[in-house]
């Protein structure tokens, strides 16, 4: 009886060893996929780039020098294939030397549609980083969430700017989207929970009450560069799970060059 009972063990261990491999295996190759299917669409936007560049425009007075110039859209990727793939998708977000290089979905209607779902709409764990729902392209603050991936993907090496070094290294953040590129720079890096007022931040209605948010989040920071917000500059926010409790959130906020 002991040996039928100590046969029985060893096989329900081995199955239980041998299901715990194959799920590993199943994760590592899914994880695998969702990395190649982010460079396939890496791909596409940069395979043909933009043509239009910074500079000026005549008014109807003719005159490129005037009052009535206006500037023409930077575009570094070309985001018409993507977008006209998946409507959803708003724009792409990049920071040059990290692995962040991603496209940005918006969905207001069902905010969290992309936690766990990829560009295609199919589970995910990884998902797609995504705009915060009462968020515009044209809001003062524009937040943007994305996942602290064990592999190093999404907004993960977004968590390393908890090293002001690290910061200094990788000060510039690329925001581009049909209005054209926009780039950011670092203003503040904070650890903070998800309830935190910054997330309800998103316009200032004068610029006091824009002086009291950044005076807010800079007790707040863990340190700030020595970029200053001034109403009227757009802020751009990062943000990403960081820390003990799953509440806990690690946000970059970013001033728009």
């Amino acid at each position: 009886m002991k040996k039928k009972i100590t046969t029985v063990m060893i096989v329900f261990l081995g199955m239980v060893i041998a299901f715990c491999a194959f799920m590993i295996a199943k994760d590592k190759i899914q994880r695998s996929r969702e990395i190649s299917e982010f460079e396939d669409i890496a791909s596409i936007v940069n395979s043909t780039t933009a043509v239009d560049t910074t500079g000026e425009v005549a008014g109807d007075n003719g005159d490129y020098n005037g009052s009535d110039t206006e500037k023409i859209p930077v575009f570094k990727r070309n985001l018409k294939p993507i977008f006209e793939k998946n409507i959803d998708c708003i724009g792409w977000i990049s920071i040059e030397g990290t692995t962040v290089d991603y496209p940005v979905m918006y969905t207001p209607a069902e905010p969290q549609k992309y936690l766990r779902k990829n560009f295609e709409g199919k589970y995910s764990i990884s998902g797609v980083p995504f705009m915060q729902e009462n968020c515009t392209l044209e809001s003062d603050n524009i937040i943007i969430y994305g996942h602290n991936m064990e592999n190093g993907t999404m907004f993960s090496d977004v968590t390393a700017y908890i090293d002001e070094a690290y910061s200094k290294k990788h000060p510039t953040i690329e925001f581009e989207t049909a209005l054209g590129l926009e780039t950011y720079t670092v203003f503040a890096v904070a650890q903070v929970k998800s309830t935190d007022s910054w997330y309800s931040f998103v316009g200032a209605s004068d610029s006091d009450s824009f002086d009291e948010k950044i005076a807010e989040i800079c007790k707040k920071a863990l340190y700030v560069t020595d970029v200053t917000p001034e109403y009227g500059q757009k802020l751009l926010t990062l943000s990403t799970c960081y820390g003990k409790y799953d509440n806990d959130r690690m946000i970059v906020i970013c001033v728009k060059n």
